[in-house]
């Protein structure tokens, strides 16, 4: 209640993004010091509590499904930003980036964010209730999606290795294209009511009468101090990453551990989201924060990535090895089971993060 009657020049929500920007104009591209790396990820947490804030103002104001959306859409475009400027100077180094980088989103979104969603839902009202028609078909596009771009590439044989050829490559791209827009149509037009908070009767609730929504003004300053912190976090991130390289190779873990880390940082404004969501008894906002998160991720990384390989000389490879491609398909059987009922219980949440506590176990010992 104090922070509203400071002027909004001196709040912390507006102070925190503005500083991590100026921070990451002072650090990139520059090697940083201890002390200045504990200055980064200082700014880093508050920028992702302050985009977090920022978010459900503007969520608020124009309400589910498009409050999540605006999140999700966000944070991926920023993203997929960086694995293009970090393939473009990685060279054969970063030919698995891109597939790294979006099957640890999948895998945080669709088990750690779904799974602590429906944990701390069911634990605080008994059961988590949601909508499955909606999240039904946010799942099948997410399953359908990553399988096309992340599994196919294994198996074809125009190319050797886990790579596609151009004119495969180019059908991935405009498929998850056209996935992502109809979904977007869909959640957002034709069917908004399936994605959006349902009551313990199954009822839909179209609003929070919790609080007036906030000004139009308001709402548009949010979106542009949210902007400012998602580009902060992601490129904070960045900045401390050879910080994180350093310390996985001392601790003798395997590479693909940065990548997890980093997208765990990139992804934490929709963990807590989702989690504030969860705690209000609003678990289909949750779902749709982490299953919008990871269609995002594929829906507009490999339209990028494909249109980066252009002038990128070296290989792009899409396809997963065998142990990720198990632990993808356990993760769309269990999600379809989970999703069914349209209710979880603290178990449906366990399930979900074991499949996440395996994915991280076998990236530290693969």
């Amino acid at each position: 209640m104090i922070d509203r009657l400071r002027p909004l020049a001196t709040r912390w929500t507006t102070v925190v993004p503005v500083l991590a920007v100026v921070l990451l104009v002072l650090t990139w591209g520059r090697s940083l010091p201890g002390a200045l790396v504990a200055v980064v990820t200082l700014v880093l947490a508050g920028a992702v509590l302050a985009a977090v804030h920022h978010a459900e103002v503007v969520a608020h104001r124009v309400g589910e499904p498009f409050g999540s959306l605006v999140l999700a859409v966000a944070v991926t475009i920023i993203e997929v930003a960086l694995i293009v400027t970090l393939m473009i100077d990685g060279g054969d180094k970063s030919s698995t980036l891109a597939r790294d980088t979006v099957f640890a989103a999948v895998m945080i979104t669709c088990n750690g964010i779904v799974g602590l969603s429906l944990l701390v839902a069911s634990l605080r009202h008994r059961t988590a209730v949601f909508n499955a028609e909606g999240t039904g078909a946010a799942l099948a596009t997410v399953a359908t999606l990553a399988t096309l771009s992340l599994v196919l590439p294994t198996f074809t044989t125009s190319k050797p290795g886990a790579e596609f050829s151009t004119v495969q490559l180019s059908f991935a791209a405009v498929s998850s294209l056209i996935l992502y827009g109809l979904f977007v149509t869909t959640q957002t037009v034709r069917h908004r009511d399936y994605f959006l908070p349902v009551s313990r009767k199954g009822e839909v609730i179209t609003s929070d009468a919790h609080a007036d929504a906030p000004s139009k003004r308001a709402a548009l300053t949010s979106l542009g101090l949210l902007g400012m912190a998602l580009v902060g976090v992601v490129g904070l991130a960045k900045g401390v990453s050879p910080t994180i390289e350093s310390g996985v190779e001392a601790a003798g873990l395997h590479h693909a551990v940065v990548g997890v880390v980093i997208a765990l940082l990139v992804l934490l404004p929709e963990t807590i989201a989702a989690l504030r969501a969860a705690r209000r008894d609003r678990v289909q906002t949750s779902l749709n924060l982490a299953l919008g998160s990871a269609m995002a991720s594929i829906g507009l990384t490999i339209p990028a990535v494909a249109l980066a390989s252009l002038w990128l000389s070296g290989p792009l490879v899409l396809g997963l090895g065998p142990t990720h491609m198990v632990l993808l398909a356990l993760t769309v059987v269990v999600s379809s089971l989970t999703v069914v009922p349209g209710r979880a219980t603290p178990l449906q949440g366990g399930v979900h993060l074991v499949l996440f506590a395996a994915y991280l176990e076998l990236a530290i010992n693969p």
